[in-house]
This record gives C-alpha cells, sequence and structure tokens, in this order.
C-alpha cells in the first residue's frame, strides 16, 4: 500500500476538524474520532482496501465542517467521495429523521459504506462507554445504543470480523450504562 494517499486523508482531515472537538468531558480533539475509525477497520476488521481506509478518515468531512463533494472529489477523487457521500447525513433534515434515515439505507449501502458504519458505532459506542459526554443521562446513553444497533443490524454481513467487534463493545457498553 502507498501511505501517501492515506497520509494526506489525515492531514486534510485534521486541517477541517481542526476546531472541533468530540462531546466527552475532556473535550478530545475531534480528529482522534476518523482516525479511530480508520484504526477499528484495519486492526480489528482487517480491512487493507486503501479507498475504503482514506474514506473511514474523511467521512465526517462533509457532513461536520465547510468541506463539499466536489471538494473531495478534485482532491481524492470520485470513487472515495462516493463512499463519503454514502456515509453523510444531511444536516438539513431534522435529527430524528435523520436517524431513521440511517437505519432504512443502511441495508441498501455498498460494503465499503456499511464497514464505515459499523466502525462509526464501535467507536462512538466504546466513548460513550469509556468517556461518556457530560450531559448524557443513562437513559439517553441506551437509546443510542439501541440505534447504533439498528443501523449495525442492516450492514451485518460484510465484514465478519466487524461484526463480532461491534457485538462486544455494544454488550459491554449495554453492561456499563445498566
Amino acid at each position: 500500500m502507498n501511505y501517501a494517499p492515506l497520509l494526506e486523508a489525515i492531514s486534510f482531515a485534521a486541517d477541517k476538524h481542526r476546531n472541533q472537538r468530540r462531546k466527552d468531558h475532556e473535550a478530545s480533539p475531534y480528529i482522534n474520532h476518523p482516525i479511530t475509525v480508520a484504526t477499528i477497520l484495519a486492526s480489528e476488521g482487517g480491512v487493507d482496501d486503501e479507498i475504503l481506509l482514506i474514506a473511514a478518515i474523511l467521512h465526517d468531512t462533509v457532513e461536520d465542517t465547510k468541506t463539499t463533494f466536489e471538494e473531495l472529489e478534485e482532491i481524492f477523487g470520485i470513487e472515495i467521495t462516493n463512499v463519503v457521500r454514502e456515509v453523510t447525513d444531511d444536516k438539513n433534515i431534522k435529527k430524528p429523521l435523520r436517524k431513521r434515515l440511517q437505519v432504512e439505507h443502511a441495508p441498501h449501502a455498498s460494503t465499503r459504506a456499511k464497514q464505515i458504519k459499523i466502525a462509526d458505532k464501535i467507536s462512538n459506542i466504546r466513548d460513550i462507554t469509556t468517556k461518556p459526554p457530560k450531559s448524557w443521562a443513562t437513559e439517553r446513553k441506551l437509546k443510542y445504543l439501541d440505534w447504533a444497533c439498528e443501523v449495525v443490524n442492516g450492514c451485518r454481513g460484510v465484514n465478519p470480523s466487524l461484526d463480532k467487534v461491534f457485538n462486544v463493545a455494544h454488550t459491554k457498553a449495554k453492561i456499563v450504562c445498566i
């Protein structure tokens, strides 16, 4: 694998997310999340698909920054941009509908998009377990876990290793939250 494109994506995403923080009590730098998603794919999911790993790094840039799909396509190409497009929520839609649409769209996503969704949910669930947002009560955490499971259920079967990792993370999170 040529690491230059992946490192370029990390640099690009780090710049785009530079002023963002996660919701955890430490307000961790946001870039940690896409790096974690790509790491889960590679280390725990056995993924070595360069397009998938780059798309994982970029998966929140359009949704959470001023990045456009046109900008991504110009820099990273149509194939990576199309994967990012599949996993990007439209922030103009109210949150309850966005969440429902994720559940509805998951079974119809590409293999690459499904793997990013699973790894994204694993990352978020682990964060809820180890460093939850200050304002999240137990009920909100449990609702997130249930919703994440619904999304992942529509993605299962594309990477058995990720399915197993999600199951473990979800089970541990349920135990911690209860």
